[in-house]
Protein backbone atom coordinates (compact mmCIF):
# COMPACT_ATOMS: atom_id res chain seq x y z
CA UNK A 1 0.00 0.00 0.00
CA UNK A 2 1.38 3.40 -1.02
CA UNK A 3 1.97 6.26 1.37
CA UNK A 4 -0.67 9.01 1.06
CA UNK A 5 1.20 12.27 1.50
CA UNK A 6 -2.10 14.16 1.50
CA UNK A 7 -3.35 12.13 4.48
CA UNK A 8 -0.02 12.54 6.30
CA UNK A 9 0.02 16.29 5.70
CA UNK A 10 -3.61 16.63 6.84
CA UNK A 11 -2.77 14.77 10.06
CA UNK A 12 0.35 16.89 10.57
CA UNK A 13 -1.69 20.07 10.14
CA UNK A 14 -4.28 18.87 12.68
CA UNK A 15 -1.60 18.14 15.27
CA UNK A 16 0.28 21.36 14.51
CA UNK A 17 -2.84 23.50 14.92
CA UNK A 18 -3.39 22.02 18.40
CA UNK A 19 0.10 23.27 19.38
CA UNK A 20 -0.06 26.75 17.83
CA UNK A 21 2.10 25.66 14.89
CA UNK A 22 1.82 25.55 11.11
CA UNK A 23 3.23 22.92 8.77
CA UNK A 24 5.61 24.39 6.19
CA UNK A 25 6.66 21.21 4.39
CA UNK A 26 6.26 17.42 4.64
CA UNK A 27 8.77 15.19 2.86
CA UNK A 28 9.07 11.39 2.77
CA UNK A 29 12.35 10.03 1.38
CA UNK A 30 14.51 6.94 1.26
CA UNK A 31 13.74 3.25 1.21
CA UNK A 32 13.80 0.39 3.71
CA UNK A 33 15.36 1.26 7.06
CA UNK A 34 16.65 4.52 5.58
CA UNK A 35 13.14 5.94 5.18
CA UNK A 36 12.65 9.36 6.77
CA UNK A 37 9.48 11.40 7.22
CA UNK A 38 10.53 15.03 7.62
CA UNK A 39 8.14 17.68 8.85
CA UNK A 40 9.09 21.35 8.98
CA UNK A 41 7.00 23.51 11.31
CA UNK A 42 6.84 27.12 12.45
CA UNK A 43 4.74 29.16 14.86
CA UNK A 44 1.29 30.01 13.54
CA UNK A 45 0.42 33.59 12.54
CA UNK A 46 -0.49 34.57 16.11
CA UNK A 47 2.75 33.08 17.43
CA UNK A 48 4.83 34.92 14.82
CA UNK A 49 3.10 38.21 15.67
CA UNK A 50 3.84 37.65 19.37
CA UNK A 51 7.50 37.00 18.52
CA UNK A 52 7.63 40.24 16.50
CA UNK A 53 6.09 42.17 19.41
CA UNK A 54 8.65 40.72 21.86
CA UNK A 55 11.50 41.56 19.51
CA UNK A 56 10.24 45.13 19.10
CA UNK A 57 9.91 45.49 22.87
CA UNK A 58 13.42 44.15 23.43
CA UNK A 59 14.82 46.51 20.79
CA UNK A 60 13.25 49.54 22.51
CA UNK A 61 14.09 48.54 26.08
CA UNK A 62 17.78 48.18 26.93
CA UNK A 63 16.82 46.45 30.19
CA UNK A 64 14.71 43.80 28.43
CA UNK A 65 15.95 40.24 28.54
CA UNK A 66 17.65 39.01 25.40
CA UNK A 67 15.48 36.76 23.27
CA UNK A 68 18.51 34.86 22.04
CA UNK A 69 17.66 35.72 18.44
CA UNK A 70 20.37 35.54 15.77
CA UNK A 71 21.68 39.00 14.88
CA UNK A 72 21.20 40.32 11.39
CA UNK A 73 18.26 38.00 10.57
CA UNK A 74 14.90 39.69 9.93
CA UNK A 75 12.35 38.60 12.52
CA UNK A 76 9.93 37.64 9.69
CA UNK A 77 12.39 34.94 8.56
CA UNK A 78 12.40 33.18 11.92
CA UNK A 79 10.03 30.29 12.54
CA UNK A 80 9.84 30.90 16.29
CA UNK A 81 9.82 27.19 17.12
CA UNK A 82 11.94 25.73 19.90
CA UNK A 83 13.40 22.26 20.37
CA UNK A 84 10.61 21.65 22.88
CA UNK A 85 7.96 22.63 20.29
CA UNK A 86 9.45 20.12 17.84
CA UNK A 87 9.72 17.36 20.45
CA UNK A 88 6.11 17.74 21.66
CA UNK A 89 4.79 17.87 18.10
CA UNK A 90 6.86 14.80 17.13
CA UNK A 91 5.51 12.79 20.05
CA UNK A 92 1.85 13.61 19.32
CA UNK A 93 2.21 13.32 15.55
CA UNK A 94 4.06 10.00 15.89
CA UNK A 95 1.13 8.64 17.89
CA UNK A 96 -1.35 9.75 15.21
CA UNK A 97 0.79 8.16 12.48
CA UNK A 98 0.75 4.84 14.36
CA UNK A 99 -2.93 4.87 15.38
CA UNK A 100 -4.15 5.86 11.91
CA UNK A 101 -1.54 3.63 10.20
CA UNK A 102 -0.58 6.45 7.83
CA UNK A 103 2.80 4.89 7.04
CA UNK A 104 1.89 1.39 5.86
CA UNK A 105 4.11 -1.64 6.04
CA UNK A 106 6.33 -3.04 8.72
CA UNK A 107 9.50 -1.30 7.60
CA UNK A 108 11.07 1.19 9.96
CA UNK A 109 11.23 4.91 9.31
CA UNK A 110 12.54 7.93 11.19
CA UNK A 111 10.33 10.91 12.00
CA UNK A 112 12.29 14.18 11.92
CA UNK A 113 10.69 17.47 13.00
CA UNK A 114 12.45 20.81 12.68
CA UNK A 115 12.25 24.47 11.75
CA UNK A 116 12.37 25.28 8.02
CA UNK A 117 15.51 27.35 8.62
CA UNK A 118 16.40 30.85 7.47
CA UNK A 119 16.94 29.70 3.88
CA UNK A 120 13.53 28.11 3.81
CA UNK A 121 11.80 27.00 0.66
CA UNK A 122 8.79 28.95 -0.64
CA UNK A 123 5.76 26.94 -1.70
CA UNK A 124 2.49 28.82 -1.92
CA UNK A 125 1.53 32.37 -2.96
CA UNK A 126 1.19 33.35 0.72
CA UNK A 127 4.90 32.49 1.22
CA UNK A 128 5.92 34.79 -1.63
CA UNK A 129 3.65 37.54 -0.30
CA UNK A 130 5.06 37.20 3.21
CA UNK A 131 8.71 37.40 2.14
CA UNK A 132 8.57 40.37 -0.21
CA UNK A 133 11.77 42.43 -0.28
CA UNK A 134 13.84 39.38 0.77
CA UNK A 135 16.65 37.93 -1.32
CA UNK A 136 15.37 34.82 -3.09
CA UNK A 137 17.09 32.19 -5.25
CA UNK A 138 14.77 30.90 -7.96
CA UNK A 139 15.31 27.78 -10.07
CA UNK A 140 13.40 27.90 -13.34
CA UNK A 141 11.91 25.17 -15.50
CA UNK A 142 13.06 27.10 -18.60
CA UNK A 143 16.23 29.26 -18.61
CA UNK A 144 16.10 33.03 -19.04
CA UNK A 145 19.12 34.42 -20.94
CA UNK A 146 20.65 30.93 -20.66
CA UNK A 147 20.44 31.09 -16.84
CA UNK A 148 18.31 28.56 -15.00
CA UNK A 149 18.92 29.93 -11.48
CA UNK A 150 18.46 33.60 -10.64
CA UNK A 151 18.91 35.43 -7.35
CA UNK A 152 17.44 38.81 -6.55
CA UNK A 153 15.34 40.93 -4.23
CA UNK A 154 11.75 39.81 -4.64
CA UNK A 155 8.42 41.52 -5.02
CA UNK A 156 5.25 39.56 -5.66
CA UNK A 157 1.95 40.43 -7.36
CA UNK A 158 -0.62 38.74 -9.59
CA UNK A 159 0.87 35.25 -9.10
CA UNK A 160 4.23 36.40 -10.46
CA UNK A 161 7.60 37.05 -8.85
CA UNK A 162 9.66 40.07 -9.87
CA UNK A 163 13.36 39.83 -9.03
CA UNK A 164 15.73 42.80 -8.86
CA UNK A 165 18.82 41.05 -10.19
CA UNK A 166 21.08 44.02 -9.51
CA UNK A 167 20.82 43.23 -5.77
CA UNK A 168 23.42 40.43 -6.08
CA UNK A 169 25.99 39.10 -8.54
CA UNK A 170 24.43 36.29 -10.55
CA UNK A 171 26.07 32.86 -10.51
CA UNK A 172 26.50 30.65 -13.53
CA UNK A 173 28.19 31.01 -16.87
CA UNK A 174 26.91 33.43 -19.44
CA UNK A 175 27.16 32.12 -22.96
CA UNK A 176 29.28 34.13 -25.39
CA UNK A 177 27.28 36.42 -27.57
CA UNK A 178 24.22 36.49 -25.35
CA UNK A 179 22.84 39.74 -24.04
CA UNK A 180 23.44 40.59 -20.39
CA UNK A 181 20.47 39.69 -18.20
CA UNK A 182 17.99 42.51 -17.52
CA UNK A 183 18.10 44.35 -14.18
CA UNK A 184 14.67 43.00 -13.27
CA UNK A 185 12.78 39.96 -14.44
CA UNK A 186 9.18 38.90 -13.83
CA UNK A 187 8.46 35.18 -13.59
CA UNK A 188 5.01 33.57 -13.27
CA UNK A 189 4.81 31.12 -10.35
CA UNK A 190 4.03 28.28 -12.78
CA UNK A 191 7.52 28.73 -14.32
CA UNK A 192 9.32 28.36 -10.98
CA UNK A 193 10.60 24.89 -10.16
CA UNK A 194 11.95 25.85 -6.74
CA UNK A 195 12.49 29.00 -4.69
CA UNK A 196 14.40 29.56 -1.44
CA UNK A 197 15.19 32.53 0.76
CA UNK A 198 18.85 33.57 0.73
CA UNK A 199 20.31 34.49 4.12
CA UNK A 200 21.70 38.00 4.48
CA UNK A 201 24.18 38.77 7.25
Amino acid sequence: MAVSMDAIRAAAERVAASHGLEVVEVDFTGAGKARALRVFVEKDAAGREALKAKAAEAANDPDAESLGLPSGVPIEALSGVTHEDCAVFAQDFGTVLDVEELVPGTQEYVLEVSSPGIERRLFKPADYQRFQDFLVAVKLFTPINSMKTLTGRMTFADDAVTLDLSAVKQKGKKKKGTEPPPQTVTIPLRDIEKANLVAEF
